[in-house]
């Protein structure tokens, strides 16, 4: 009896590992064009090196646009904000250094549980940003 259940426990894993997907395949797959689209719509470069006040301008401009700060990091400079307004649409900005002269920053929305692919929200909060982080400059000199 141990010998039939061994047996088709084994053939049963054949069978399944038969229709595996090839780890290349799952990572490369024919949507790679539009996901690169995404990412060019997603981030901006900024020609600051100060990461905390592109934080702080990040959170502003959230805030600004509607939206309560769920969790921030300085460190990791990542922002999560939630907007409720009859929908859910939760934003998440990370900030990264690029070179000594710029941050890099990546916006990445989602409407319930489903991204949005739609340029204008992040044209908008973008164009926000920008105005935040010009003011913060100016007002300080």
């Amino acid at each position: 009896m141990k010998r039939i259940l061994l047996s088709a426990l084994f053939v049963g894993m054949l069978l399944v590992s038969g229709c595996a997907v090839a780890p290349g395949d799952a990572l490369f797959d024919a949507g790679g064009a539009s996901q690169l689209r995404l990412r060019q719509i997603q981030t901006r470069y900024f020609d600051t090196s100060d990461k905390k006040k592109t934080v702080e301008a990040v959170i502003a401009t959230l805030q600004d646009l509607g939206f309560v700060i769920d969790k921030a990091s300085l460190d990791l400079g990542s922002v999560t904000g939630t907007k409720l307004k009859g929908y859910t649409v939760r934003m998440t900005v990370n900030v990264v250094p690029r070179g000594k002269a710029q941050m890099t920053v990546r916006a990445s929305a989602q409407y319930n549980v489903t991204p949005i692919e739609d340029p204008v929200l992040y044209q908008d909060f973008f164009n926000a940003l920008s105005k935040s982080l010009f003011l913060q400059a100016h007002l300080e000199d």
